[in-house]
């Protein structure tokens, strides 16, 4: 990735670009313009920029058009987009996300979590970068090996990269099974589990990149050790929100049990985390939302990048909730509490009325564990 990083920034409101590149320059990074769908194509293709912050609603081409086609041309390296638009919805989300972005900010746009956004994508960028050098290196190494040896080497990858989606318990057995019968497309009961920090985005604008990349990294590890405790399948990453899966692709018992107890070890663990990240002048706790329902599952996105999700209102209201939670709060629904009341003290929250549920939702906060 080249320094400084080079972002393309489309929109056929000129007013919106002169504020994006003015937020962006202040930054230190290079900026490119498009003003149509047309021109963004050009550019990207000329320029190949480290992110494109695309917006949708444009004449000639949309903005869904031109992920897709970007996306879709091999000849061009991974180039990162953050859809930004006036859409809201979460079908809009959806499908933003299977157009190929990879991330979505919705308009208006504040400068914190617009840089925030664009620095946490190019983490992204700089990592999947070096892991094309490290693959590109190890595939000249492997040449020279025997064919035995290389499908041992193929298969060893393979496992180590389900573990480090799923469960090692999991991991065994899509392996065993090809992975197809499990992966296929489902409509299946799950319990969704969304976690974030609280006070993250006005930490991550105001402190060192060092210092966010160090908390980041302590927060991780912390809790990705219990994903893997509880068996858990995680979702998807997003700066510092979390989301995991019980109950697929692995039907352990007590999916709902496992994800409060992770839960409340979660917080527990992020508690003292917190203790130390107040001496480097980061306030920040834990948030969680926890919701239960039937979800479809399936593999999403296109023919060399695809991951393996939730879709329907179960991920989005353990994410809804979570955006609700004060630090140290773990919001779950009636329905979860209906599921885990011999296991939970919990104290009420009331009706809540979150973005883009028609009818308010009943919501309980867990205390503890009795």
């Amino acid at each position: 990735m080249r320094t400084p990083p080079r972002l393309l920034i489309v929109d056929d409101n000129a007013t919106n670009l002169d504020i994006l590149q003015k937020r962006l320059v202040a930054h230190g990074y290079e900026i490119l313009r498009a003003s149509d769908g047309e021109q963004a194509l050009r550019v990207a293709r000329e320029q190949q920029p480290d992110l494109i912050l695309l917006d949708i609603m444009m004449p000639k081409i949309d903005g869904m058009e031109v992920c897709r086609r970007l996306k879709a041309d091999p000849s061009l390296p991974f180039m990162p987009i953050i859809m930004v638009t006036a859409r809201t919805e979460p079908e809009d989300v959806v499908a933003g996300l299977e157009a190929g972005a990879d991330e979505y900010l919705t308009k208006p746009i504040e400068a914190g979590p617009l840089v925030a956004r664009v620095k946490s994508t190019l983490r992204l960028k700089a990592l999947y970068d070096t892991g094309q050098e490290l693959s590109a290196h190890v595939a000249k190494l492997n040449r020279s090996l025997q064919q035995r040896v290389a499908e041992h080497v193929a298969e060893q990858d393979r496992a180590d990269r389900l573990k480090r989606l799923f469960s090692s318990k999991a991991a065994d057995l899509i392996r065993s099974s090809g992975g197809e019968e499990l992966l296929a497309a489902d409509r299946r009961q799950i319990t969704a589990v969304f976690c974030d920090l609280v006070g993250f985005t006005i930490f991550s604008e105001a402190a060192p990149p060092e210092t966010v990349s160090d908390v980041l990294e302590e927060y991780y590890g912390a809790i990705g050790e219990l994903i893997v405790q509880f068996e858990g399948t995680p979702e998807r990453i997003a700066g510092a929100g979390i989301m995991v899966l019980f109950g697929d692709p692995l039907r352990g018992p007590d999916p709902e049990a496992r994800a409060v107890r992770m839960a409340v070890a979660m917080r527990h663990r992020v508690a003292e985390l917190a203790r130390t990240w107040r001496k480097r002048g980061a306030q920040l706790d834990l948030g969680v939302g926890i919701a239960f329902g039937y979800a479809h599952l399936a593999k999403i996105g296109f023919e060399g990048r695809s991951d393996y999700g939730a879709i329907g209102a179960v991920p989005t209201l353990a994410y809804r909730l979570c955006d609700e939670a004060r630090g140290g709060q773990i919001l779950i629904s009636a329905r979860v509490h209906a599921e885990v009341e011999r296991l939970v003290e919990v104290e009420p929250v009331g009706e809540l009325i979150l973005k883009g549920f028609r009818e308010p939702v009943l919501t309980l906060n867990v205390v503890r564990l009795k």
